[in-house]
């Protein structure tokens, strides 16, 4: 089973912890293929940078159909042009966001999501809602931290983010915690000791969920709205999509 996680945002580093974190998580047999888009936002903090950085998904998705990928992870909190990817394949397409919730909801009936910065907050509170999952999430907490800081600054992130689960445990009244950024994806054995909680992290319960739907003979439904685009002209810098047939 080949499955190609894809770091929406171009930060190489990032891009290694991902994968090594998917790598450590996944099944004797699963090759764990890490990618990046060419171009877009070293970091993914805004409605801005999330619209910027589906497209570098979309091609990173179309390089997987070449090559045969068996499922798909987009590994980053905020699931950028996740059905828009869902649309250009056959295989399973998973978010790590939907992921983590999904994963948290069967381990707990309260928990509570502990992301980057405050304006992502907002973002993951919007996930929760169009995914169903809003009335199973006591609170979404911000560490208050850039996403880069956990690369640039990790002993400080890390810290930051501890502090804020033990937070989340004292005065939540939940059961287990999301951590909200692809870049938290090495973190959890050191989280979940010092706060003593199941932690769900997004890119591992993604692997172990796109391991199952594969192993289930199961792929992304070509009937309703994700069937594939109807080719059609493009024009200017996306002239590369014009006509494009996948089917």
């Amino acid at each position: 089973m080949h499955i190609r996680v894809i770091n929406p945002n171009t930060t190489r580093a990032m891009t290694e912890t991902i994968g090594s974190a998917a790598t450590a998580a996944a099944a004797p047999g699963t090759l764990i293929t890490a990618s990046q888009p060419s171009c877009g936002p070293v970091s993914i903090e805004s409605h801005f940078d999330e619209a910027v950085s589906a497209v570098g998904v979309l091609e990173e998705v179309l390089a997987g159909e070449r090559e045969g990928a068996d499922a798909y992870i987009i590994a980053c909190f905020g699931d950028p042009g996740l059905n828009a990817a869902r649309e250009l394949t056959r295989a399973p397409v998973i978010g790590i966001a939907e992921a983590a919730f999904h994963v948290a909801s069967l381990i707990s009936t309260r928990f509570s999501v502990v992301t980057t910065l405050p304006r992502t907050a907002i973002i993951a509170e919007h996930l929760l809602d169009s995914y169903g999952f809003s009335h199973s999430c006591r609170k979404v907490r911000a560490a208050d931290i850039p996403v880069l800081e956990l690369e640039d600054n990790p002993d400080l992130a890390l810290q930051l983010i501890i502090e804020e689960c033990l937070r989340a445990k004292r005065e939540d009244n939940i059961g287990a915690i999301v951590l909200g950024c692809g870049g938290m994806a090495d973190l959890t054995p050191q989280i979940t000791e010092a706060v003593g909680l199941p932690i769900v992290e997004g890119v591992t319960a993604a692997v172990k969920l796109a391991e199952a739907v594969v192993g289930l003979g199961l792929g992304t439904s070509k009937f309703g709205d994700l069937a594939f685009p109807r080719p059609k002209p493009f024009s200017g810098s996306f002239a590369r999509y014009s006509n494009l047939t996948l089917d």
